[in-house]
């Protein structure tokens, strides 16, 4: 029987500490931070840390939460677990933004990619790039086979690129954007390499926006974030 993508909850939020953060001396950001993320850890499946860089000039985390899907009650306890870890330190940190989403299957593909990101593997890239994602109008006005065949197009193009994986998030209805697209590599010159090929491809025709851009290097303990936070 083929594989479908499961159903996940992914949450990304851009974090900045406060100034009362970084007067505080080292070995107290280092208890500030490991009691925030550990609380989060005791409420989700999987939480990745990246350290913020690009465009985002006073980001400096990157937070990457998941959770298994299946069960309408699993949001509410996420969202409300995300509140109370970030209420202690609330002096000391700030969520500049949130993008969100859920995983299902598409209705491009018959089976789950192998270049799909799965979130609960302990295994991540050097790097994560991530960003909103809104379609026209005209998209969805055109017929299904039409679409089909961009999106074999598109589909074609990231095939050749095996080491950069992908994971596509539904957002309609619940936030600004309609997806979160996310994407894991380890060479940010190959995956320019693929985001310039996608660019002349059909269906680059119908995106109506695909920005901000939100990137992180991951850190993969406490100890890669002391070098640095």
């Amino acid at each position: 029987m083929a594989e479908q993508t499961p159903q996940t909850l992914n949450h990304f939020a851009t974090v900045r500490f406060t100034d009362a953060y970084w007067l505080e001396p080292a070995e107290v950001r280092c208890s500030i931070r490991s009691a925030w993320l550990g609380a989060l850890r005791e409420n989700a499946d999987a939480v990745h840390v990246y350290q913020s860089f690009g465009p985002l000039a006073g980001t400096d985390l990157l937070l990457w939460c998941a959770c298994n899907g299946g069960d309408a009650g699993r949001p509410h306890r996420f969202f409300s677990a995300f509140a109370r870890a970030a209420a202690p330190a609330r002096r000391y940190l700030t969520v500049q933004s949130t993008l969100w989403g859920f995983t299902r299957p598409s209705q491009y593909t018959k089976t789950r990619s192998a270049q799909e990101i799965d979130p609960f593997n302990g295994s991540r890239t050097p790097y994560l790039i991530m960003y909103p994602f809104v379609k026209t109008p005209q998209w969805y006005l055109e017929e299904r086979e039409e679409r089909q065949g961009m999106m074999q197009e598109h589909i074609k193009v990231g095939k050749q690129y095996k080491d950069i994986t992908q994971l596509l998030l539904y957002s309609v209805g619940l936030q600004d954007q309609e997806f979160v697209v996310v994407y894991e590599t380890p060479d940010l010159v190959r995956f320019l390499n693929l985001v310039t090929e996608l660019r002349s491809t059909r269906a680059r025709l119908y995106t109506e926006r695909d920005t901000p851009l939100h990137s992180g290097i991951y850190q993969p303990d406490a100890e890669a974030l002391a070098a640095w936070l």
